[in-house]
């Protein structure tokens, strides 16, 4: 079977079912990005790169910038489409990533084949992220701007003969007009790898080894933003290290902004100071490290704002973190506080503090919750279970195209 996959970040969420794919060599597996960002080589995979042609700006782009990006986007991937085509190449099906335009056009270029559509998000003006922190508040043109912004998504779920999407809250963001073609799939994690080590250290920028002896608490972002609450957490982290002297509280992430605006951290420091004897920021760890400071984690902490569902939440209950996390979407779809961890409100740092003294004051009692929760991702969200069911939505297209149903064109 030849397959087709499409991500502005290769592989992205497709990197289980990738490898699955790949290693079967009746299978001929291609992808095309912009970048290739996997921490392995994807062997047997033929990777495609594509550059897309800077976007003239205009002053009055302020609603335009996202579509012409997208726009960009489609063009650039369907003329390595058109390339491959050339070549001989015509995939069985094609699986692509829908926030970045890239799958627009891909019907143009190979009408009768099947495409699998990953539906991450679709925006929203109302009872989302964008209107849920009073500090960033929404004007007239903010409105407008997000509505708009979803045009390149509305070409691209046009597209698409089948969705997939990684939590049911986040699927319930999409015109209901679309819904029954999506499907909820999470990619998973790799529990083997995510899995508890009672022998574990972590070794802080200082020299010092932290166990699974010391009370730790832990807090990882791929930034430190306030779309993932960080602002919050070192709130908390302040009131925690007034509060008692027994724990170290460990940060991770980059600075700068993945999804929302960004922070300054200084100006958080100095709105509340906090002992940085106790409270470290060691940057973005490499897989391996970040792996052992989950294990030596006595209670993870995860905020975020109504959107995505972040790897990392999955990666810490793999783990057997306790977890405390935010009472959001699609948080709560995950963590069920008092069973598999604990929720707090995202802007009370002190539900935020007390949840965290629940578990540090009793560590052996609320322990049951990280095994409970270790529980649940290995039922729900192994990642070979997600590649078996994308195995049977992309058997059931091929069926569907074999019966002359399902292809839009």
């Amino acid at each position: 079977m030849k397959l087709l996959f499409i991500h502005n970040t290769l592989p992205g969420q497709f990197e289980h079912l990738m490898r699955a794919l790949a290693r079967d060599p009746r299978n001929e597996v291609v992808g095309i990005g912009q970048e290739f960002l996997s921490p392995a080589p994807l062997f047997g995979v033929r990777v495609e790169t594509y550059t897309r042609t800077a976007p003239v700006k205009r002053k009055a782009d302020e609603f335009l910038c996202s579509n012409e990006e997208a726009i960009g986007n489609g063009l650039a991937v369907a003329a390595k489409l058109g390339e491959l085509k050339r070549s001989g190449f015509v995939p069985d099906i094609a699986i692509a990533h829908l926030g970045w335009g890239e799958s627009i056009y891909f019907k143009d270029i190979y009408p009768t084949t099947p495409l699998l559509g990953y539906c991450e998000f679709y925006h929203r003006a109302r009872a989302a992220d964008a209107d849920f922190d009073p500090t960033f508040p929404l004007g007239l043109n903010d409105l407008f701007r997000i509505r708009t912004a979803n045009a390149a998504k509305l070409l691209g779920l046009v597209g698409m003969d089948l969705g997939v999407s990684p939590t049911a809250w986040q699927k319930s963001l999409f015109p209901p007009e679309f819904q029954r073609k999506i499907a909820v799939v999470h990619e998973g994690v790799d529990i083997s790898r995510y899995r508890p080590d009672p022998q574990a250290l972590f070794r802080l920028p200082d020299g010092r080894t932290l166990s699974r002896a010391d009370p730790v608490v832990t807090y990882a972002a791929r930034s430190l933003e306030p779309y993932r609450g960080f602002p919050q957490f070192l709130r908390a982290a302040a009131e925690l290290c007034r509060r008692r002297r027994d724990c170290q509280i460990v940060i991770a992430g980059g600075d700068g902004p993945s999804y929302g605006p960004a922070h300054d951290r200084n100006s958080l420091l100095q709105e509340r100071p906090i002992d940085r004897t106790r409270v470290h920021f060691v940057g973005p760890l490499p897989p391996d490290d970040y792996v052992k400071l989950l294990q030596v984690s006595s209670v993870h902490v995860y905020l975020t704002v109504p959107f995505v569902l972040s790897w990392s939440l999955l990666e810490a209950m793999a783990v057997g973190c306790v977890v405390v996390g935010s009472d959001t979407p699609p948080v709560r779809e995950i963590v069920r506080h008092g069973v598999n961890g604990l929720l707090a409100d995202f802007f009370s740092v002190r539900q935020i503090v007390d949840m965290v003294e629940r578990v540090l004051d009793h560590p052996q009692r609320e322990w049951e919750l990280g095994l409970r929760a270790r529980a649940d991702v290995v039922a729900s969200f192994d990642h070979r279970q997600a590649v078996r069911r994308y195995r049977e939505l992309i058997a059931g297209l091929l069926s569907s195209q074999r019966r002359g149903q399902g292809v839009t064109g």
